[in-house]
């Protein structure tokens, strides 16, 4: 009963700070239920007289959504993917051996990370261009665009994942190798899974990123078929004399769905990662 009282308590005083978080998720969603005629109302009123779900319909027919979608989906998983599979074994290695240089190497991934991806927008796509790929190019290519992402991602991650690396315990390791476990072996069923929860956190931030990018894919992908989310909800807005609200906020409201979707399937995981060595 107390646990109950103190549950109850707990809710009530961060009830505030949740309705702030939703409202902008509501504004979203009442916008886009509205017929454009309430949107410019006045006196303006927050709830839709008629509500109508028609103009989701619109903007997935308007901007091909589908197809941005799964693009966005595609890009963001594939550079999240490796991403991991190379922050996974040089964070590892960062943790657990010695070697020279290693303090100087954690100094570079630090100054790489401050730098901001529209540094390097113009001589990405100069890069990109000057690489054959196919009957052309890496511009206007999916794994033109993967490579930068996961590029982007890398330093944080190995930043990330070497200080949760750094709190699990040696002698476990050391333990396995006692009862006649290799290093592979000992790495593959004993510290990966110890280490699942940092490498789902870091795996939501890289996820996350991708899904958000715009000024990289913008430069990038010329082609409307290979364009993300991220540019279909712009194309509703730049170059148009008149905006149609309704179905912007219905695009940026379909857009939100897949993130909060990996943050509930993984949000066990991430709880643990965030707390993960503070008890060490």
């Amino acid at each position: 009963m107390k646990r109950a009282r103190l549950s109850l308590l707990c809710w009530l005083a961060l009830s505030p700070l949740v309705l702030i978080s939703l409202f902008p998720f509501m504004v979203m969603l009442v916008t886009a239920l509205k017929p454009l005629s309430e949107i410019f109302t006045y006196p303006p009123r927050f709830l839709p007289q008629r509500p109508s779900f028609d103009a989701f319909g619109e903007m997935w027919n308007a901007t091909r959504f589908a197809l941005a979608l799964r693009n966005s989906i595609e890009i963001a998983v594939e550079s999240t993917l490796c991403t991991l599979v190379v922050a996974v074994p040089a964070a590892y290695a960062l943790a657990r051996m010695q070697f020279r240089l290693a303090g100087a190497y954690r100094q570079f991934l630090l100054v790489v990370q401050m730098l901001s991806p529209i540094l390097l927008v113009l001589g990405l796509f100069r890069l990109m261009a000057s690489i054959p790929w196919g009957d052309g190019t890496l511009v206007n290519t999916r794994i033109g665009i993967i490579i930068p992402y996961a590029g982007f991602q890398m330093t944080f991650a190995v930043w990330m994942l070497s200080s949760y690396f750094a709190a699990i315990p040696r002698e476990i390791e050391e333990a396995a190798w006692m009862d006649g476990c290799t290093r592979l072996r000992a790495i593959r069923s004993i510290f990966l899974p110890l280490a699942l929860p940092a490498i789902s956190v870091t795996g939501i931030v890289a996820f996350v990123a991708a899904w958000n990018e715009f000024a990289v894919a913008l430069t990038l992908l010329r082609d409307v078929d290979r364009q993300t989310v991220t540019l279909q909800v712009v194309n509703l807005v730049a170059g148009r004399y008149s905006v149609e609200w309704n179905q912007v906020m219905a695009a940026t409201l379909a857009a939100t769905v897949p993130v909060a979707a990996v943050f509930t399937w993984l949000q066990r995981y991430m709880v643990r990662g965030l707390t993960f060595g503070a008890i060490q």
